[in-house]
């Protein structure tokens, strides 16, 4: 055998290789812990962009996720979502962590421009920091840029001078960290989080005021989730009244609700089978659960004490094919073969009539959208197959729609106010003026 010379420059060479192994197994676990955390972080935030339901709102019918451009109307004017894309002209390829967090929590755009609170900032200025940051990081990362400017707001004098937002803004915004109570549980205090912060429940389920700001933004407030009117919709009274909110529904109803679109006491329609496909069905198990303590602990904000009790004296009524009262006939005809004689529908296919809060809810809004326009019950992976129910506006005039819903809301022990001629005529103008084709004509 033959040795080389050890000689100062091999000496050299292998304690630098040495001390470049010794380097690497240092930082390759290093770096291995940053890529993780990385990962994890960007995964935190892609939940979070679903169940706060980004791309509901920030995706135009047709257009590229995230991309905006969809108009939200609302009784001052209209605004179409903002580009929140990585695109570096359009979008939010450009902002910092901390221009991304002034435009989300406080509403301000990196240009300096104020946002209107359609988009629901006074929401999300009670989302943690760290949120915020997964949600950022996703939106980089993740997200496809695309190069789209949408169009500027369309808003009535005075709400068209932006500058008024920065006292709206002071008067109406708190960016207070939800509270927590120790006395609640985990449980509870996740799901005011996310009912309150990142869920932002509150932007269509309370009331606004003559500025347009919610009148509550906890459960502080006897306002805050009662049920509101959004885009001609009446959304649900959350609260634990026993009639028109949430008073008759368990933990479990109110999770199962969530993840499928449908229970017991009811089956989404409208915006909210909407929200239910794109987001809350990817809410993970405990955080349904969550939500639904939360929710139950609510205190009904009507009063209503007494929970409903069914009456069989309709469907005696139907079954002999006595049709006395203006609506019964229509009922029996369109609506009976799915909702029954006795209202009770089928459950977890087609709703309940008798008690259901959306049939009681003093707003019959989402019920005369529902016999002009129909519905569709949200699309879920453990129920990928929707149901559609007919609209009748092509086949009833509006006095024979105003007469069934006006039966429905009167029959089987439910009690609401009759649905007026004139509200159906106004509704399926605005419809028609919407879409054309899709109110229906029944003029005959």
């Amino acid at each position: 055998m033959h040795f080389l010379p050890q000689g100062p420059g091999i000496a050299t060479a292998r304690a630098l290789r040495k001390l470049a192994c010794l380097t690497l197994a240092v930082l390759l676990p290093v770096g291995m812990a940053l890529a993780a955390t990385d990962t994890q972080q960007i995964e935190r935030g892609r939940y979070l962009a679903r169940i706060a339901n980004c791309a509901a709102c920030h995706t135009s019918e047709g257009g590229k996720p995230f991309a905006g451009g969809l108009p939200i109307r609302t009784a001052v004017g209209t605004v179409h979502s903002t580009n929140i894309t990585p695109d570096a002209g359009s979008g939010i390829g450009a902002y910092t962590l901390a221009e991304f967090d002034r435009a989300l929590r406080h509403g301000v755009a990196r240009d300096g421009k104020r946002l209107y609170p359609a988009m629901p900032y006074p929401s999300y200025a009670r989302m943690r920091a760290e949120d915020v940051a997964a949600l950022y990081a996703y939106l980089r990362a993740e997200v496809a840029p695309v190069t789209q400017r949408n169009p500027a707001p369309q808003m009535r004098w005075p709400f068209s001078m932006r500058s008024l937002l920065a006292a709206w803004n002071v008067l109406f915004v708190d960016d207070d960290p939800v509270r927590t109570d120790p006395a609640r549980g985990a449980a509870w205090n996740r799901g005011a989080y996310l009912v309150q912060a990142v869920a932002h429940c509150g932007a269509c389920h309370t009331p606004r005021g003559n500025l347009f700001a919610e009148k509550g933004l906890d459960e502080r407030s006897r306002h805050f989730l009662s049920g509101a009117s959004v885009e001609g919709w009446s959304a649900t009274n959350l609260t634990g009244d026993q009639v028109t909110g949430l008073g008759a529904w368990s933990r479990a109803d109110i999770a199962e609700f969530l993840r499928t679109g449908r229970n017991g006491h009811a089956t989404s329609f409208g915006p909210m089978s909407t929200v239910i496909s794109t987001a809350t069905q990817y809410m993970s198990a405990p955080d349904l659960d969550a939500v639904a303590a939360y929710l139950k602990s609510l205190p009904g904000a009507r009063g209503e004490d007494k929970p409903f009790r069914h009456d069989a004296a309709t469907a005696q009524q139907l079954r002999q094919g006595r049709f006395d009262v203006p609506g019964a006939r229509q009922y029996a005809v369109f609506c009976m073969p799915c909702h029954g004689a006795d209202g009770k529908g089928f459950a977890r296919v087609f709703p309940p009539l008798a008690g259901n809060p959306t049939v009681a809810d003093p707003d019959p809004a989402s019920l005369v959208n529902l016999l002009l326009d129909g519905a569709v019950t949200a699309r879920v992976g453990t129920a990928p197959a929707d149901y559609h129910m007919p609209g009748y506006g092509w086949t009833l005039d509006d006095q024979e729609l105003a007469n069934v819903l006006t039966f429905i809301r009167g029959s089987w022990g439910n009690r609401a106010a009759p649905v007026p001629e004139a509200a159906v005529a106004a509704r399926r103008k605005e419809l028609a003026a919407q879409h054309p084709a899709a109110a229906g004509d029944a003029s005959r």
